[in-house]
């Protein structure tokens, strides 16, 4: 059909005309839908007036969701997964259980402890984050860290997703070191979580270069992030302190990484990351309980 004033956008198929609707009504344009009945194929139809800002939020939306080849697509369309972050919950699991049940404190070796972390024993900053005080807090972590993890190295990657919540954990429990007094002890991954969370906080930052409406899509990501971590990361009984570092490490490590040059976004890069982040795991582990 033709349309009066109007002005066409091609689309491959119904799934995405129906996707591209959606972008265009979320920027407040109108669009009508054609199903190509006519034989000229699905498209969309926007006023000649619209056309313009049309094509730059679809060709926005399309570089957001541009295919990474270590993405897994959920059923909930916009979303990819990462499922091996089940690997990093039965390893918290298994740490735990071995911590309860072991005749040495394995606890005391692994725990977050500035006087120690002073002494040279750096390791306790990344060890402490395989460690939980009781059941309750492993749960907590484990089923929060399922989610924004998982969500974290389905953007960036299995590795990279995975080692810069780690170094962000570690950060969190670095900024515990510089403001907490002495004596001060820690344990549990709720600061790699937080990391997580600022890591899918920071995903939109390579939009900027779009204009005005990449910073809408930036400012919209961080301000959800900020709202999500006051809601899970300001306990009173938990290490705000952690916590927040852990979060702000993760902003600052996602918007590294969503500005990487393309030739760094490939899967040897991630499979690199993943070695370093089992090298760690595997040194400090050692450093801590040999």
């Amino acid at each position: 059909m033709e349309l009066p004033g109007h002005s066409k956008i091609p689309s491959r198929n119904r799934r995405q005309t129906m996707d591209w609707g959606l972008v265009l009504m979320s920027q407040g344009i109108a669009a009508t839908i054609d199903d190509g009945a006519d034989g000229v194929g699905w498209c969309l139809w926007v006023a000649t007036a619209d056309y313009p800002a049309a094509l730059r939020a679809i060709r926005l939306y399309q570089w957001e969701n541009r295919r990474w080849h270590w993405r897994q697509p959920l059923p909930w369309r916009g979303f990819h997964f990462d499922w091996k972050i089940v690997l990093w919950a039965l390893l918290l699991i298994v740490v735990h259980i071995v911590s309860v049940s072991s005749v040495r404190d394995v606890a005391l070796a692994g725990r977050m402890d500035s006087a120690a972390v002073r002494a040279g024993e750096w390791w306790r900053l990344f060890t402490a984050m395989l460690l939980h005080a009781d059941v309750a807090h492993l749960v907590s972590n484990v089923s929060l860290g399922l989610v924004l993890l998982g969500l974290a190295m389905g953007r960036y990657g299995s590795g990279l997703g995975l080692l810069a919540a780690y170094l962000a954990g570690a950060a969190g429990n670095l900024a515990g070191l510089v403001i907490y007094p002495l004596p001060h002890y820690g344990v549990g991954a709720s600061g790699m979580v937080m990391g997580g969370l600022g890591l899918l906080a920071a995903q939109s930052v390579s939009l900027l270069r779009h204009g005005s409406i990449g910073r809408k899509y930036v400012v919209r990501g961080i301000l959800a992030g900020v709202m999500l971590f006051v809601l899970f990361g300001l306990s009173p009984e938990t290490d705000v302190v952690a916590h927040f570092g852990g979060f702000v490490a993760g902003l600052a490590l996602g918007g590294l990484l969503v500005c990487l040059p393309p030739r760094w976004q490939n899967p040897w890069t991630d499979a690199a990351a993943a070695t370093l982040f089992g090298g760690l795991l595997l040194a400090t582990g050692w450093l801590a309980f040999r």
